[in-house]
């Protein structure tokens, strides 16, 4: 998948736990005993093209269409060493770009003398000793620090920023003592893991004159990054957009898209009453100008910096549209509402057939339910179809609240963490309840918390499940904001279905599998039109619920 923006600001900030289904997060676990990769021969296994494939996206700094291309391959071809080092490459330089493309953190964090960067790197080795669910030992931190600045030192905009009169033969010379003094060096305790960080300073002032606040940045974020694909240090950027997320609200232009390169920013989704929408801006249009500034190989944080403002500003944008003319436009940025539910209508009349689309599980969502709910029963609604496909996820107090609906009594999903404030057992309560027939429709981007209502719904034989298995995202962060405007998501608990089943990497598989029939429907997530012809999960829907099939566990 590509990686998805909502441009806009978030209104309010607090603690909050949260379940997020990482489909855009492109971090990752890696061994502790891998070291520097380079490119090299493929290794046979059938896997050549592939991975000089992979190695081409490299080299001309590709690096979400080669992730994209590697974590393809990989399902083909599971364990190939070459595929997953190319990847493991890839995600660690998208990882460098985005900061550097980040102006919170250049404005900010990047400029920290190294007392004051040291004290944020113990703050956060303190928070991952204390709530990560795993227990980790010290050098785990440490070597992928090491790590990232070992390949942040061939990162073009990482030079630039920080080393513009530095010579390649001062730079390599420096890449190698890392590996042979520093990869994987043994770290006793925290006292240890501060002394190998001011070690590498002093050596990367002395060497080539690289700042501390570089180093200990690098060493900061790629540690946060290698706890798993969920955890990730929040630049203040960062951690706004995802309170964004969180309370549904932001100002911007109302538009999610994705940097593809020389043909500019597609627009993936246009949020209903946004100023983009009522500007005549369309999912699968291109924005290729912003402000009179071409925009054809910007990355999509590029782009965000370029598209954010303050309510009432104004933007011109460029826009290509399918069928490839340009047309110029201004647009104002103001708060634009996100909702939870872009489609609830009655899809058969006749036979009383609700459907709700949900999109994610947002502060306001369960108040969107309760809604859409009394809307359908007022017009007649006899069953109903609950569309989570595409849904990433979100609260996990709003996946509670809105099965709360539909399921009577028993535990509708239970948290585990390494420490005791992790463990809940969340309930349902009898009143209220909706007894009609259910169809959930899920699919491979259905995740986190769209995968608490599935596991809740599959456990208690509440409805049954149609399309595809779930993500496999079955774990749940807490974030929590730190010095500078900044935060720390960070894994702290698994969550567990009703049954006491955990499907991360897994997934829920649905009672009925139905064959994808519109690969991009996925893509696109903005709302669209019903079509009980085309769209086969549907379709299949509404046949369960005409038949009254029973689902079975």
């Amino acid at each position: 998948m590509g990686e998805l923006m909502r441009i806009g600001t978030q209104l309010r900030r607090w603690i909050v736990i949260i379940v997020l289904c990482g489909l855009t997060s492109w971090t990752y676990r890696t061994s502790l005993g891998a070291g520097p990769v380079k490119f090299r021969k493929p290794s046979g296994g059938g896997t050549e093209k592939a991975v000089s494939t992979g190695i081409e996206l490299e080299r001309s700094r590709q690096w979400l269409e080669a992730i994209e291309h590697y974590e393809k391959e990989l399902k083909a071809h599971p364990g190939q060493e070459d595929l997953k080092h190319g990847l493991r490459r890839s995600k660690y330089q998208f990882a460098i770009d985005r900061r550097y493309a980040d102006s919170s953190f250049l404005r900010t964090m990047l400029p920290m003398n190294r007392s004051a960067a040291l004290e944020v790197v113990k703050g956060v080795l303190d928070q991952v000793q204390r709530s990560y669910v795993d227990a980790l030992p010290e050098m785990f931190f440490v070597a992928h620090g090491t790590e990232s600045l070992y390949l942040a030192l061939v990162n073009p905009k990482f030079l630039q920023t920080n080393l513009p009169g530095a010579s390649p033969e001062q730079v390599q010379k420096l890449r190698v003592v890392l590996n042979k003094r520093y990869w994987n060096k043994p770290v006793a305790d925290r006292l240890e893991t501060v002394q190998i960080i001011n070690e590498v300073c002093d050596l990367a002032e002395r060497e080539i004159g690289l700042q501390s606040g570089a180093v200990v940045m690098e060493y900061l974020f790629g540690g946060c990054n290698s706890l798993d694909e969920y955890s990730c240090y929040l630049t203040p950027t960062r951690l706004k957009d995802l309170y964004g997320n969180i309370e549904g609200q932001f100002v911007g232009l109302g538009i999610e898209m994705k940097a593809e390169t020389g043909k500019g920013l597609l627009l993936v989704n246009v949020l209903p009453d946004s100023p983009a929408a009522e500007g005549g801006l369309f999912a699968g249009e291109h924005i290729v100008g912003i402000d009179g500034t071409n925009c054809r190989l910007m990355t999509t944080d590029e782009a965000a910096n370029m598209l954010q403002g303050k309510p009432g500003s104004q933007v011109r944008l460029d826009v290509e549209g399918r069928d490839s003319q340009i047309r110029k436009s201004h647009f104002s940025r103001r708060a634009v509402h996100v909702k939870s539910l872009p489609i609830v209508k009655i899809i058969d009349q006749q036979n009383g057939i609700g459907y709700i689309k949900m999109t994610g599980f947002q502060k306001n969502t369960n108040e969107e339910m309760t809604a859409a709910l009394q809307d359908l029963q007022a017009q007649g609604m006899k069953s109903l179809i609950w569309d989570v496909r595409g849904n990433p996820g979100g609260l996990l107090t709003a996946a509670v609240e809105v099965l709360d609906h539909f399921i009577s009594d028993g535990t509708i999903v239970s948290t585990k963490g390494r420490i005791a404030d992790q463990n809940w057992n969340y309930s349902a309560h009898r009143m209220g309840t909706v007894n009609m027939p259910l169809v959930l429709l899920v699919d491979g981007d259905s995740a986190s918390a769209s995968e608490i209502v599935a596991g809740a719904i599959k456990d208690h034989r509440r409805g049954t499940l149609v399309g595809r298995k779930t993500y496999g995202k079955w774990s749940v962060q807490s974030i929590i904001p730190l010095h500078h405007n900044a935060g720390l998501r960070l894994t702290t608990a698994k969550f567990y279905s009703p049954r006491g089943e955990t499907f991360g990497k897994i997934g829920v598989q649905p009672h009925i599998t139905v064959a994808e029939s519109n690969p991009n429907r996925g893509f696109f997530r903005g709302p669209t039109e019903v079509n009980l012809e085309e769209d086969l999960d549907l379709k299949k829907g509404v046949e369960v619920l005409l038949k009254k099939e029973v689902a079975r566990p």
